[in-house]
């Protein structure tokens, strides 16, 4: 077979799926050179992104054992159909692979084109979450007992030996080829500091899924919990929140007041005048006619909505800056879509009386998912003189801080920015959550998961992730079962966004 041109690897969407902890997946039926050589070199990059490059040469080995290890799985699956045998059988499966490995590389090509055709597959899926590193191999196939059985046999014997030399020379097993190979991926993962405990081979849905699962070194915790911590130090520096937001609230919190209170200490700011009539002439509140008092206006948003209101505009206007630069433009301008796609499903699935805050809260939620990320952005000469200075600290690049940080730790950031402004714990635990909503708190689950398919649906809208990217377990929750359901619900959210802030 010829060898076909090397595919270049997308560094930003490496880096994209690092920062929102969501899966690469790179997909194959016939694994050809190029396909093996990508996934090499997609599996280095993601490594590197995240400062594991120690563990790039090993990986490397067991990815191309693995994935060999599937595709052959996938071959001896249409051999045995066209030669018509029972893989299930033991007695078949004996008699098939008396002849499997001479017939197969034979003619390989008309194997492979018969697992196309099939629509066997090969998938390679990478993630990092909570300071770890997860590689799987999927084929959608599952292994039989007997192969299942044999695959742990050669875990367990792995374990006797102490070297990779020692395991060649006490183990050759020439029956099936994946055997040895397996043997010395086990000893090379216990070269580099992993057990059998990183290395699990479960079968799931009618798929045969191999998982490696890799701490981040001791060094790389370290230096993260040492960088945010400093950080955090850091975000005393920020201005305090607007002192007339502040005065509102203090109005809204006394016991004592009444809404024309409220309406009156507005009334008397011309920009929280603008924004709150803004918010209830907007389409989520659908009014037949305009409104233009701003004491209906304060009924109609309620406490709890003039709150996050509040909250929402305080955020916007301390970590926006007066000439705000075309990256943290472009964050703001995410953030306004999460924030109507979050209100718009909240509405929609939030159905029950319990759920009301959901609703209520998820607006501003939405809109503040990226705080961690905008307040890189954000122009604040002495936190970034700051930030210049622990990179030197260090010795790395701010490119590398802000990987770090505001990519792999930017929710953590985001929500202590939220507590350190006295934020109800509603939006900052939604914020450290929102790529992580089975995480959450039982009662912020159902929020989480609305700001995480949001803010997943904007960036599906842009073209930064894929369908198979998106947690399943999510899409569930919100009745989408194929990416045409999906599509179906981006479109129809993308359209009325678009209308509405052509009204705004």
């Amino acid at each position: 077979m010829s060898q076909g041109k090397r595919i270049e690897v997308d560094v930003s969407k490496v880096r994209m799926a690092i920062q929102s902890g969501i899966p690469l997946t790179i997909t194959t039926y016939t694994l050809p050179h190029e396909m093996e050589c990508y996934m090499a070199d997609v599996l280095k990059v993601f490594l590197t992104e995240v400062r594991q490059d120690h563990m790039v040469e090993s990986l490397s080995y067991c990815l191309k054992e693995l994935v060999n290890n599937a595709k052959k799985a996938n071959t001896k699956r249409v051999y045995f159909k066209e030669k018509g045998l029972d893989i299930t059988n033991k007695s078949d499966y004996k008699k098939g692979m008396t002849q499997f490995k001479e017939d197969t590389l034979s003619n390989i090509e008309h194997y492979l084109e018969k697992q196309k055709e099939e629509g066997l597959y090969v998938k390679v899926i990478m993630q990092t979450r909570n300071n770890k590193v997860k590689v799987e191999i999927r084929n959608n196939v599952e292994l039989t007992a007997f192969e299942y059985k044999r695959i742990h046999d050669k875990i367990t014997r792995a374990q006797q030996y102490k070297s990779v030399e020692e395991g060649l020379a006490q183990l050759l097993d020439d029956s099936e080829g994946a055997g040895l190979g397996l043997v010395i991926m086990i000893l090379v993962l216990k070269k580099i500091g992993l057990t059998e405990e990183n290395y699990q081979v479960v079968c799931e849905n009618g798929e045969t899924i191999t998982r490696l699962i890799l701490p981040f070194s001791d060094q790389m915790k370290q230096d993260i919990s040492e960088l945010s911590a400093k950080f955090v130090s850091y975000i005393n520096g920020l201005p305090e929140f607007p002192e007339n937001i502040t005065e509102v609230n203090r109005v809204i919190n006394d016991p004592n007041s009444k809404m024309s209170d409220i309406a009156q200490k507005i009334s008397n700011d011309v920009s929280l005048t603008a924004e709150l009539l803004k918010l209830v002439n907007s389409a989520a509140f659908s009014l037949a006619e305009p409104c233009h008092s701003i004491g209906e206006a304060v009924k109609l948003a309620g406490l709890r909505g003039i709150k996050n209101l509040l909250f929402s505009i305080g955020s916007m206007q301390t970590l926006s800056g007066d000439d705000e630069e075309e990256r943290s433009k472009a964050l703001w301008d995410h953030s306004y879509q999460v924030a109507f796609y979050s209100y718009n499903l909240a509405r929609s699935f939030c159905r029950s009386s319990t759920e009301r805050a959901a609703i209520d809260d998820s607006y501003v939620c939405g809109l503040l998912h990226d705080m961690g990320k905008i307040v890189f952005e954000s122009a604040h000469p002495d936190i970034l003189t700051k930030i210049n200075g622990l990179c030197e600290e260090y010795m790395v690049s701010p490119d590398l801080f802000e990987r770090m940080v505001a990519g792999v730790n930017h929710a953590e950031i985001g929500a202590l920015i939220a507590e350190k402004w006295n934020f109800p714990s509603v939006i900052s635990t939604v914020i450290r959550y929102h790529h992580n909503p089975s995480g959450a708190p039982d009662e912020m689950k159902k929020l989480s998961s609305i700001v995480f398919l949001s803010d997943m649906l904007a960036h599906y809208r842009a073209e930064e992730v894929e369908f198979s990217q998106i947690d399943s377990e999510v899409l569930k929750q919100f009745d989408i079962l194929s990416e045409e359901d999906l599509q179906a619900l981006s479109d129809k959210l993308y359209k009325a966004f678009l209308k509405d802030r052509k009204g705004s």
